[in-house]
């Protein structure tokens, strides 16, 4: 019998090293139970879930900034048409793409779910995974690690204003320099103290980078569950099907592919270097959940619709971390082979 592992055993070990192994399943699972028991997750429960989730969310990015290496930083600086591509993708092409198909979202609460999905679209690149895609595939290394660090920290402002003018329409309670002050102070300002003290704490950090990981991950799940909590007891989902959730994640697989085919394109336009090429596809095709889970909190003070907001977000992140692994592998084996043939 062979031991060689098979292709699912290979995506799972790449999905371990991204640090998310069976964390999608926890995410369903989250569901089923906001789904079931509602009510301890609901702004009536007198455990006050999202408050703990708010303190959360600090902590969350306070011990990402001891993680951020300024020399690791400043290793990436000087490729500007590659740092170009890389945050035109993540802020302006995926927000146009989802304004060019809002005539599509006509139906009985589709502008709901249009906004969901354009949401998601005005959201940054994600970090880990973004880094591990990169590293598996053979890209350049600091040029990812500072991109992935430089679309947190940016989206923390473009995604608020992004999202201002579709808000305002909606709801008068939107004020955009009170949502920036409140992310600054929830988001960038734990960042800064974290890099700040990196010097003295990073080390601690970097050693203990797995049970961080899993407080952080923790976290977003007692936001995911207090979220669709607050929409199931409200009955937020009752306008949509099952085939409309389906719909929803072929949505989602047909926009990851897009962005990656043009992204692809004009790396190849711009002649980028191979290690370049493959940073700029799996850092601009990909979304952040961690950063979508803390903002809803703030953009979204209606708690109810939180969850739709969310749903995806969740799609998407699940398809792109499944799609960008097996597309890493295959990068990383045609590369070896390329090798083996100039021997």
């Amino acid at each position: 019998m062979s031991n060689s592992p098979t292709g699912f055993q290979k995506i799972a070990a790449i999905l371990q090293k991204a640090g998310l192994d069976g964390f999608l399943l926890a995410l369903l699972s989250m569901i089923g139970l906001a789904y079931l028991f509602p009510y301890p997750g609901t702004k009536d429960s007198p455990f006050h879930m999202d408050e703990i989730a708010n303190y959360g969310v600090s902590l969350i990015f306070f011990f990402y900034g001891l993680r951020l290496s300024p020399e690791k930083l400043k290793a990436g600086l000087s490729n500007w048409r590659l740092h170009t591509l890389i945050h035109f993708t993540t802020f302006i092409l995926f927000p146009c793409l989802i304004l060019c198909l809002q005539g599509l979202f006509k139906a009985q609460h589709g502008e709901v779910l249009w906004l969901a999905v354009f949401y998601l679209a005005t959201l940054p690149s994600t970090v880990s995974s973004s880094v591990v895609m990169v590293s598996i595939a053979g890209g350049n290394m600091p040029a990812a690690i500072f991109n992935a660090s430089i679309s947190s920290l940016l989206g923390v402002f473009i995604t608020p204003l992004w999202m201002s003018s579709f808000l305002n329409a909606n709801s008068g309670d939107y004020h955009l320099g009170d949502v920036i002050a409140k992310l600054a102070l929830q988001v960038l300002l734990p960042v800064v103290l974290g890099v700040l003290l990196h010097s003295r704490w990073g080390e601690f950090a970097e050693k203990n980078k797995q049970k961080l990981r899993m407080m952080d991950q923790t976290i977003i799940l007692m936001i995911v569950y207090t979220s669709f909590c607050e929409s199931f007891s409200e009955g937020i989902f009752r306008s949509y099907t099952l085939i409309d959730i389906f719909l929803l994640g072929v949505g989602m697989l047909a926009l990851f592919f897009l962005v990656f085919s043009v992204v692809h394109l004009i790396s190849k336009l711009l002649k980028f270097s191979q290690e370049d090429r493959i940073t700029a596809l799996f850092c601009g095709s990909k979304k952040s959940l961690v950063h979508g889970t803390v903002m809803s909190k703030v953009l979204f003070p209606d708690v109810a619709m939180a969850g739709i907001m969310l749903l995806p977000l969740m799609l998407y992140h699940a398809l792109q971390l499944l799609v960008a692994s097996i597309t890493a592998q295959s990068i990383a084996r045609s590369e070896q082979e390329k090798k083996k043939n100039t021997v």
